[in-house]
């Protein structure tokens, strides 16, 4: 059994009655659809729903809930080409006169908005002759990677027994459709602190990819990845226990009509960056994404987005950064907060801490000397801090406060909220 159909696009008979072309699109059968009534047996109409599931005649045997039946439903209209999948065309030059035709050529170009692109497979040599009531075939193919009108055009050139040449052209135009909605986001972390206590160095990008399937059928999700930018390193976050065997998806891989997956991806930076702050900063190609995907009748479609692109922190002059922290104290004592204060402007700085207590908006109090002099630091260096703080208020509680002043230029740099610790009241 044949699973294609010629869906008849156009059929043009041209003077002088020697030939006639036709232009078909090759289209697949798709299978029937089904909605599955799912309840639970205790529901007060289970039994009902679970019946007229067993007589639906779309249900696949031994799949109730199965989206898809086993029936095959032939495609009535050209139908929908979405971007990523392939175009496949038949056209067919048929001699319908008693006249011998020679030196036939054929040739299909696809004219998209932004190119032209020659796709007859037939070859480019002339074909000697043509018999009448005979026929020249060619099947085209070609992966759409473009959205918008496309034209299909058609030539053919032949010449009469009477030396006559003779040519006619035919454009067919179709739109290719958007067959996803891909929305992201980008979290940037700046710090995590390592399970053995010690300071671990991280800028890692979090990147959320939001996937929905806007065609008008159920698509199967065959492969989504993170191509990253040379700068970085990628890693998958949508595997249990970083298993490919068990994603956080379930085991349906099968997305529905405006149905939405998100997918998560870390992105480290190399080594090489860290050597130079202006690098990292600088840093705003991410990557790019790779979906690949099929319909139900198991026809491939692919997308690869453009370069992502995130807002890179903006650290300024003086980039302050956590290296530990406690995640929990107690009330009414104190701890320790090391923090790493790195120049990412151009010139040595000179610069003064200053710590300022705001009790009416924090439940931290600063403990130390305000006002000390950290001396001058180089382009690109940087200097680790130890501070002290007590905590006063009960719950989690913000470290805000950190004044750094420029001594050359005056200039002082506010640094807020740039940790929490939850404070835990300790019955005595």
């Amino acid at each position: 059994m044949k699973l294609s159909k010629y869906t008849l696009l156009s059929q043009v008979p041209f003077t002088p009655g020697v030939k006639s072309t036709s232009l078909m699109r090759l289209t697949k059968p798709t299978l029937m659809p089904h909605q599955a009534l799912v309840s639970e047996s205790r529901d007060l109409c289970g039994d009902a729903l679970a019946r007229l599931n067993d007589i639906e005649v779309a249900r696949t045997p031994g799949l109730a809930a199965f989206p898809l039946g086993s029936l095959l439903t032939l495609p009535q209209n050209f139908g929908n080409i979405f971007l990523g999948e392939t175009f496949s065309s038949y056209i067919s030059v048929h001699n319908d006169s008693s006249q011998l035709c020679k030196e036939i050529t054929l040739k299909a170009d696809l004219q998209t908005g932004s190119q032209r692109l020659s796709l007859s497979s037939v070859s480019p040599q002339p074909i000697p002759e043509l018999q009448p009531d005979h026929s020249i075939d060619d099947v085209i193919h070609h992966e759409v990677k473009e959205l918008g009108t496309h034209i299909l055009v058609c030539a053919v050139s032949y010449m009469l027994t009477s030396g006559e040449r003779m040519q006619f052209r035919k454009f067919f135009k179709f739109q290719v459709l958007k067959p996803l909605d891909v929305k992201t986001k980008f979290y940037n972390a700046e710090k995590l602190e390592a399970d053995e206590g010690l300071p671990l160095q991280s800028d890692e990008v979090y990147l959320e990819a939001q996937i929905q399937n806007i065609t008008p059928g159920p698509i199967y999700m065959e492969h989504v990845s993170l191509d990253p930018s040379q700068q970085y390193t990628a890693s998958e976050l949508n595997n249990k226990d970083g298993k490919d065997v068990a994603p956080v998806f379930g085991p349906m891989a099968s997305l529905a009509p405006n149905d939405t997956r998100q997918y998560l991806y870390c992105l480290t930076p190399k080594p090489e960056l860290y050597q130079d702050a202006r690098l990292l900063k600088g840093v705003t190609n991410i990557g790019k994404l790779d979906i690949v995907w099929k319909t139900t009748m198991g026809e491939r479609g692919r997308l690869q987005t453009s370069q992502l692109q995130r807002v890179a922190p903006g650290y300024g002059d003086i980039r302050l950064t956590v290296e530990s922290v406690p995640d929990t104290v107690a009330l009414e004592s104190t701890f320790e907060l090391v923090c790493r204060i790195t120049n990412c402007c151009e010139r040595t700085m000179d610069l003064t801490l200053v710590l300022q207590n705001v009790t009416s908006q924090s439940g931290l109090l600063w403990c130390g000397v305000s006002g000390r002099q950290l001396g001058k630091l180089p382009h690109n260096e940087s200097l680790d801090i130890p501070l002290s703080l007590i905590s006063i208020v009960p719950g989690l509680q913000t470290i805000s406060g950190l004044r750094l002043t420029d001594n050359f230029l005056k200039r002082t740099y506010e640094h807020d909220e740039i940790a929490q610790v939850f404070v835990v009241a300790v019955d005595s």
